[in-house]
């Protein structure tokens, strides 16, 4: 601390990240390339009073305050939560006439065919709230029929009487050209003027009117709830002191402006877990691993990732609020930039239960930050993730948190004997054996179909595990897996938060226009590239970035498929000789991904994309670690070690004491203030010269 005390007092930069979870909220302050890290039980109340008074404990104790700061980067996953629990606006919808269905109707497709009673999730708009108007414009922007403005304002004034807070307006092939849209919002808010509105032809212009309409009305209905959370947390930074700009982490792993997440927040719906690929990318490229699996768990969920030569695998959908776990279609759809990644409801605060089955089910509900898991002693009587643990010996109660949280570990016991037990006909200790084996067998399930849907081995991976409980669970997972080597990095507990720190700024546009290759439209479309690129930039620059580096592509298919794939396009304007060349490299992806090419059939474009972003800053690779020194124990305990199926002695180390090349032979519990990591008897770990704990099978 004093050392950020003096990077401060000669003008050092300062910076501030917060990650605001389901259970915890993590900060961590940084400067002169030192960390310092927290975790506080988040407030579901009001969430920025965790970040507030979690930033104060960390700056007081570095003797700073919060006009220190020079920049503070924050990530959330409250409009997650928010569409999840339906707690966002009450939201309206202005559609084409005769598109009032449209997010009731969705793709007619069924992600379980032969599921007589499929559910799927409820439209965030109910059909009473779904308003038409006549308008039309034709798939090349064509007014076919004039916005009737009186049926807009006679919509708005219903929807308004309605105690609508915000309308989302989405027309057919307003990505085209949006000038029905923006006409319908000035007329909303020349009617309403304190609603708030969303046009589906800002927040994704991109052809498909289920996806488009779907993304719009998430916007729609978070926004509200997005905007006044941000502006409390600004006012309340601004009150302490802190004159900076707030930045924000988006799903797609890049630093916004605060005013970009107030207009579009749909774009934060996976803004932690971004932080933490980030993060687990970094790791890779520092220590030259080309093949990863990221692990993250924390208090409510658990996300996995797969990174390739050190960049996350990125996507252009999202399925959010999904009605069956690994269920592709059973979410409401979001088209925006996004990592790739799975969630499962498998956190420390997952809730443990006896189906009606008689087996044990692990999530998805939450225990959250309150009333939390029993052995918190704040309420919870249910048994989560983290009373199993604790009653595995993995948790130390004594040191939990830094010794913040106090555990109990006998409220732990008897949740776990009453709700599951019991019922099973078993003792405490082998409920909580079955808790842990089911959660790691959750998770280990969905690692293996994400997989298989890539084609990649998972085994040959090296996975890189964070967050407050996958260093607990990170050895179990990679011997249901087959994977020998884990890397736990510092800090490994805030990890997202961490990552937010080397994210870039950077903004990404994707616009459908259409046309056949054949036929490329040079005028139309090196106009169009040219306004995204400004857009970007300008986007990019709000989140002040300074050296950019600009990519763009065409999403491309045969035609008469219903599906596309990327090729990328020169940085300057298009000219006809760049026709066969577009032509070659369409051909030579698609006989990647398919084996074989067809050769002479007509190509069309769907949609063009522009990304803007910070120029990357060299990653330096880190020494090869000598191991040396067994590391010295500060002690022992009985943990259950699964490979064992039994209790075993497991030492006990501090992981502030460890120094790069000490080795600690497993089974070992390695205890820090944000986590802890179990070693388990079929793996040894050292510590590398990043101060990652490196974990690999015995041979």
């Amino acid at each position: 601390f004093k050392d950020m005390k003096r990077m401060a007092s000669h003008g050092g930069r300062i910076r501030l990240a917060a990650d605001i979870g389901g259970t915890f909220t993590d900060i961590v302050l940084e400067a002169g390339g030192r960390l310092e890290t927290l975790k506080v039980l988040t407030t579901p109340d009001a969430p920025e009073r965790a970040v507030v008074e979690g930033a104060g404990q960390v700056l007081e104790a570095a003797g700073l305050g919060f006009s220190d700061i020079d920049v503070f980067l924050h990530g959330t996953t409250l409009a997650t939560n928010a569409v999840i629990e339906r707690k966002g606006a009450k939201t309206g919808l202005i559609a084409t006439q005769g598109f009032r269905d449209v997010i009731a109707i969705a793709d007619e497709s069924r992600y379980d065919q032969y599921d007589v009673f499929i559910e799927k999730p409820e439209p965030l708009v109910p059909r009473h709230l779904r308003q038409t108007v006549p308008e039309r414009l034709d798939v090349e922007g064509h007014v076919q029929l004039p916005l009737d403005e009186d049926a807009v304002r006679a919509a708005a004034r219903r929807l308004a009487d309605e105690g609508v807070a915000s309308i989302a307006v989405a027309f057919l092939h307003s990505y085209v050209d949006p000038v029905h849209e923006r006409r319908a919002g000035e007329i909303i808010l020349e009617t309403a003027p304190d609603m708030w509105v969303t046009l589906s032809s800002e927040v994704c212009p991109e052809a498909r009117e289920y996806e488009r309409t779907s993304t719009a009305v998430a916007n729609a209905y978070v926004q509200p709830l997005m905007a006044g959370y941000l502006e409390r947390l600004a006012e309340a930074f601004r009150a302490a002191g802190f004159a900076n700009d707030i930045h924000l982490m988006t799903s797609g792993g890049s630093l916004a402006s605060l005013e970009t997440a107030r207009r579009f927040p749909v774009r934060l719906v996976e803004s932690g877990p971004a932080g933490g690929a980030i993060l687990a990318a970094h790791i890779a490229v520092e220590r030259g691993e080309n093949q990863i699996l990221s692990f993250d768990m924390g208090g409510t969920t658990a996300k996995i990732c797969l990174i390739e030569d050190g960049e996350p695998l990125k996507a252009r959908a999202f399925e959010v609020d999904r009605s069956a776990r690994f269920m592709k279609g059973s979410g409401l759809p979001l088209r925006i930039p996004v990592i790739e990644m799975v969630e499962i409801g498998a956190g420390g605060g997952s809730i443990a239960q006896i189906d009606a089955l008689g087996r044990i089910q692990v999530g998805p509900e939450s225990a959250g930050a309150a009333p939390g898991p029993a052995c918190y002693g704040l309420g919870g009587e249910r048994p989560t993730v983290t009373d199993g643990d604790v009653v595995l010996g993995k948790i130390d109660p004594a040191r939990f948190a830094g010794g913040k949280i106090a555990i109990e570990a006998d409220r732990a016991a008897q949740a776990l004997a009453a709700h599951v037990g019991e019922k099973m006909s078993m003792d405490s200790l082998q409920a909580a054996y079955g808790v842990a084996e089911i959660v790691d067998e959750n998770m280990a399930n969905a690692a293996r179909v994400h997989a298989v849907e890539r084609g990649v081995a998972i085994s040959e991976r090296t996975l890189i595990a964070f967050g407050g409980a996958a260093p607990l669970h990170a050895a179990r997972l990679a011997e249901k897996l087959g994977i020998r080597r884990i890397v736990v990095p510092a800090g490994a507990g805030v990890g997202s938060a961490i990552g937010f720190l080397q994210a870039p700024a950077a903004y990404e546009l994707v616009r459908s226009r259409y046309m056949r290759l054949a036929q490329l439209d040079l005028e139309v479309v090196n106009a169009l590239l040219d306004e995204m690129s400004e857009e970007a930039t300008a986007r990019a620059r709000s989140a002040r970035a300074e050296e950019l580096d600009e990519t763009r592509g065409a999403f491309m298919r045969y035609a008469g498929q219903g599906h596309e794939i990327e090729v990328g396009l020169p940085v300057r304007a298009l000219t006809p000789d760049d026709g066969a060349a577009l032509r070659e490299a369409f051909e030579a992806e698609y006989g990647r991904l398919y084996a074989r090419h067809i050769p002479d059939a007509a190509i069309e474009i769907m949609s063009w994309r522009v990304s803007v972003a910070e120029q990357a800053k060299g990653r330096e690779r880190i020494a090869a670690t000598a191991i040396w020194e067994a590391a010295a124990a500060i002690g022992s305990r009985e943990v259950f070690d699964a490979g064992h199926g039994a209790l075993v002695s497991a030492s006990v180390l501090q992981r502030e004491q460890l120094a790069a090349g000490n080795r600690i032979g497993g089974p070992a519990l390695i205890i820090e203030d944000g986590t802890s990591t179990f070693v388990s008897s079929r793996y040894e770990a050292h510590v590398d010269n990043g101060g990652a704990l490196v974990l690999t099978t015995k041979e």
